[in-house]
């Protein structure tokens, strides 16, 4: 982490991840990216339903390959890059057969490394084989949860699942999360952690470095009015006033379940998530 001298009160607490030490391009490979519409946190209706959004500087969007199922052709890393649309690095790899990719760049990984798809993969940082060929007690990120689905499990920066066993046509794993799930076994994982595992430890330090991001300003409910959320109002500072947390319409949060009961895969989780308290 670079951390800066407190030379305005900004910049006393700030923390950046130093980008020039890691990244080895500045320019994207422009055959793989696309320019997304900003849609502010609104829906196709314009209506706002998700707040605090809007602004911030342009960005592409990286065609990044989550399946990664070019099997039996090797690949080499070109560069290590930034994602503005993800909290991890990218890799650009390049195949034997010329075509070019972006996959996710695993922690450790440098510029020259050869990466393989294959069932007979060997054990290294980067290759990418069925969960059943993955030894017990191995880290493996951008895992399938449906053979062929492409990686939808521990993609963030610095997450991984640890394969715990192997059980018939399933293998079970345990999440960042230490949720313990099983999974198809011939679903496709990648050995190793996601890139760029200090990415909890940013403090973005200032107002302004929120709105480059697109994040706008967030107001506390307690300052509010009572017509504009229910612990508005009061003389000076009142406390919440209310037996459980609501949002400003009213809803009850903190604790509120909101996962769909039919959900399908519910039936592949064996142990939840511990609580937090």
């Amino acid at each position: 982490m670079k951390i800066y001298k407190p030379t305005t009160p900004s910049r006393r607490h700030m923390t950046v991840i130093p980008y020039r030490e890691i990244l080895t391009a500045k320019e994207p490979w422009k055959p793989l990216t696309t320019r997304l519409n900003s849609h502010a946190g609104r829906n196709f209706r314009g209506v706002i339903t998700t707040r605090h959004q809007g602004g911030g500087l342009k960005k592409l969007y990286r065609l990044v390959d989550f399946r990664q199922n070019r099997f039996d052709i090797p690949a080499k890393v070109e560069t290590i890059e930034y994602d503005p649309y993800r909290s991890a690095f990218i890799a650009l790899i390049v195949y034997k057969d010329g075509l070019r990719s972006y996959v996710l760049a695993p922690k450790d990984i440098k510029v020259g490394d050869e990466i393989l798809t294959s069932e007979n993969a060997s054990l290294k940082i980067g290759n990418r084989l069925p969960l059943q060929k993955i030894p017990v007690g191995y880290q493996v990120h951008n895992v399938e949860i449906k053979p062929g689905g492409g990686g939808r499990l521990a993609r963030s920066a610095g997450s991984y699942a640890e394969v715990l066993a192997h059980e018939g046509r399933y293998s079970i794993i345990k999440m960042s999360s230490k949720e313990i799930r099983k999974v198809f076994s011939n679903s496709l994982a990648t050995i190793g952690q996601v890139s760029n595992p200090d990415y909890n430890l940013v403090n973005i330090g200032k107002a302004g470095r929120s709105r480059w991001l697109g994040i706008r300003p967030t107001v506390r409910g307690t300052v509010m009015n009572p017509v504009d959320h229910p612990y508005g109002g009061g003389e000076g500072r009142q406390p919440r006033g209310t037996k459980r947390p609501k949002t400003r319409w009213g809803k009850v949060t903190g604790g509120h379940k909101t996962r769909n009961k039919k959900k399908w895969s519910s039936k592949m989780i064996v142990q939840r998530r511990p609580k937090v308290r």
